[in-house]
């Protein structure tokens, strides 16, 4: 299949495809593939559940233990960087590409046990970062392979499983102390097992993508071709709020419940996993109107309640938990949907460096502003804080309304475009 065959069976992320319906047997493949993801993400987080217990058994300061989070971040940018550069999510099965990188990140997170000190628990919660690039993006690929009319939903349901996941730590923390040691093999262990469930539990679905040579020159695909550029800038954008949303929002509701850290971690996980819902919502979306409208409808509503929740933190804390659930919802509701316009409009045998290198960069960003945060906050209030995210929701929504605009002027100047327009 060409670029141009494949890009036409889709307008800029609307819903109905011109293709074959989807197949039976898709549901029970998103079943299992959003389960291997929950379980395949579980050693991103198991450092920050326990990280207190760590920073006392490694001797680490407060801000040592930062850098233990943006380890993480950092090595996943660097292992995707490296997968996309080499065309390895493209020539190599994504189920078994899986499975490999969980078995990485098992190993790297069983490590800490070993690490006796800060530099070698840098140094492998770096590591699980690497491996788990080849989780993510490889997922999203082989779960694309089976839905065409409803793949935004489809997508939105794998990242509302990785939402879920980003929220558990915090429930473990609202229970109080917990061995590391234990959780750390736990961890270790469910990562493997969704290595293992997404390699056996499923096959890849009737749509696969082409088969694909080796080509460096495919890197750049996230900034060559104008559609897939927009798509990408709209998704950096999103990434520029959504993970110090979920990495503050803790510490700020402790503020707001007056030093309560076991009430605000159980906050904080309804808050983060409300964006499971959303991310299923946004796929709706998505798929029923348009990707473009989905996106920017996410995006002005969560940087709505990025300059709104900071303003909140003397109010009383039941206002400040609806507005947090509202802001949780929609911070997380667009980010599957970037992934599916790519997996739509890039070259279909480079789809998998594609998305891979369009979460390298969105993940670099989240480092900037998971670093800002704190600083912000420290130096004026958290109404600054938060509010130094809503660039990047404005410059997501200008790049999906030019996405929209680009499309529909290509559907019209082609046979039998104004029909599609309409949804664009």
């Amino acid at each position: 299949m060409s670029q141009s065959d494949a890009t036409s069976q889709f307008d800029a992320g609307a819903a109905a495809p011109t293709a074959a319906a989807d197949p039976p047997g898709r549901w029970r493949a998103l079943t299992v593939l959003s389960a291997a993801m929950i379980l395949s993400m579980a050693t991103w987080f198991s450092a920050a559940a326990v990280l207190p217990q760590l920073r006392e058994d490694l001797g680490i300061s407060a801000a040592q233990g930062s850098l233990l989070t943006i380890a993480v971040q950092l090595g996943f940018v660097v292992g995707a960087v490296a997968t996309a550069a080499t065309n390895l999510a493209d020539l190599v099965r994504a189920r078994r590409l899986v499975l490999l990188g969980t078995i990485g990140a098992a190993a790297a997170n069983l490590g800490l046990l070993a690490a006796g000190s800060f530099g070698p628990a840098l140094v492998l919660r770096f590591l699980v970062g690497a491996s788990l690039s080849g989780v993510y993006g490889p997922s999203l690929k082989s779960m694309s392979t089976w839905f065409r009319q409803q793949r935004g939903t489809a997508l939105g349901v794998m990242v509302g499983a990785l939402t879920l996941g980003s929220a558990l730590p915090h429930l473990v923390n609202s229970f109080g102390g917990i061995d590391w040691r234990l959780l750390i093999v736990v961890t270790s262990t469910l990562t493997v097992a969704g290595g293992l469930l997404a390699e056996l539990g499923t096959d890849d679905g009737p749509f696969p993508f082409p088969s694909t040579p080796f080509d460096p020159s495919k890197l750049g695909l996230v900034f060559t071709d104008r559609k897939v550029r927009l798509a990408s800038i709209g998704y950096f954008g999103h990434m520029y709020e959504l993970y110090a949303m979920w990495a503050w929002f803790a510490v700020f509701f402790t503020d707001v419940l007056d030093g309560d850290t076991r009430g605000a971690a159980l906050v904080t996980f309804v808050v983060i996993g409300m964006g499971a819902i959303g991310s299923w919502v946004g796929g709706v979306l998505g798929d029923r109107f348009s990707r473009t409208t989905s996106t920017s409808i996410a995006m002005g509503i969560s940087g709505t309640m990025a300059l709104v929740v900071g303003a909140l933190v003397e109010a009383p804390w039941p206002i400040v938990l609806v507005a947090g659930l509202v802001w949780g919802f929609w911070v997380v509701a667009d980010s599957a949907q970037f992934s599916a316009l790519v997996t739509e409009h890039a070259d279909q045998r480079y789809v998998g460096t594609a998305v891979t290198m369009q979460l390298a960069v969105g993940f670099t960003l989240t480092v900037v502003t998971i670093w800002l945060v704190p600083l912000v906050r420290d130096a004026t209030s958290w109404w600054l804080a938060f509010a130094i995210l809503v660039p990047g929701p404005v410059v997501g929504v200008v790049a999906m309304q030019r996405l929209a605009r680009l499309v529909a002027s290509e559907s019209t100047a082609s046979p039998g475009g104004g029909a599609r327009t309409a949804r664009a």
